[in-house]
């Protein structure tokens, strides 16, 4: 993994940060050394990553669909910390659910979670970013170009990720804060490993890819490191796609 010393001592806010890319996410930040602050609602993987990594990582049990507790998280680290470089907008749900079965309730429920939360957690870091300051990295996904069956919901939140991020990189450049989108390929966490990944599925996948390697939540993270470092302090509202070409072909 590339080095990056200038992201040393740097605040650094992560969603989702428990688990799969956003706990590769959090390590790899840590190692670093940054200043690593991480929430999801799944406390126990939370409390331990923390307690793994030690002092300079500290874990809070934040549930995104609730306002009250993203102002609160946010607000209590820049009363610590007084600035904020770099928010990293990882949190999601993925459901496979076809649409004649896709409830209201349902689509409402996910855009809260997948862009409902990174416009509240983006409104409440920028205040806290000093000019020429701030990195803004949210998660989409391949999904809004691969467009497959029975994730119609969970593809339009991404699509939405894509719009906002363009959006508030032209809003937020002035003020030098860079927003770029990371759209990851299928990714090999222990989640999809457990509840989606067959043995067809990953021949699906070396055929779809132009690499055929599966891809590790860790060369997520590394593609956030870059997005919050100096080395792309000239790239805004873009999209990165880390597929090994998938979309390409």
């Amino acid at each position: 993994m590339a080095n990056f010393p200038e992201l040393k001592e740097r605040i650094v806010l992560i969603t989702g940060g428990a688990n799969g890319i956003g706990a590769a996410t959090v390590s790899a930040f840590h190692a670093q050394g940054a200043r690593v602050f991480f929430c999801d609602t799944d406390a126990k993987a939370g409390e331990a990553l923390a307690r793994q990594l030690g002092a300079a990582a500290t874990f809070q049990k934040v549930d995104l669909l609730k306002e009250k507790e993203i102002i609160r998280w946010v607000g209590q680290i820049a009363a610590h910390s007084k600035t904020i470089h770099v928010l990293i907008n990882n949190a999601a749900s993925d459901p496979r659910i076809r649409l004649d079965k896709t409830t209201s309730s349902d689509w409402d429920r996910l855009f809260a979670l997948n862009l409902r939360a990174y416009f509240l957690t983006s409104r409440e870091s920028v205040e806290r970013m000093r000019q020429g300051c701030g990195s803004i990295i949210n998660l989409a996904s391949i999904t809004w170009h691969i467009a497959p069956s029975e994730m119609t919901a969970y593809v339009a939140t991404k699509g939405g990720v894509l719009g906002f991020t363009r959006s508030m990189a032209r809003e937020l450049g002035p003020r030098g804060i860079r927003v770029n989108a990371i759209s990851p390929g299928w990714i090999m966490t222990e989640r999809q490993l457990r509840d989606y990944v067959t043995p067809a599925t990953k021949r699906l996948i070396r055929k779809s890819q132009c690499i055929p390697d599966l891809i590790q939540p860790s060369e997520i993270a590394s593609v956030a490191l870059f997005l919050a470092s100096d080395a792309s302090r000239a790239i805004t509202g873009q999209e990165i796609l880390v597929d090994r070409g998938w979309a390409h072909s």
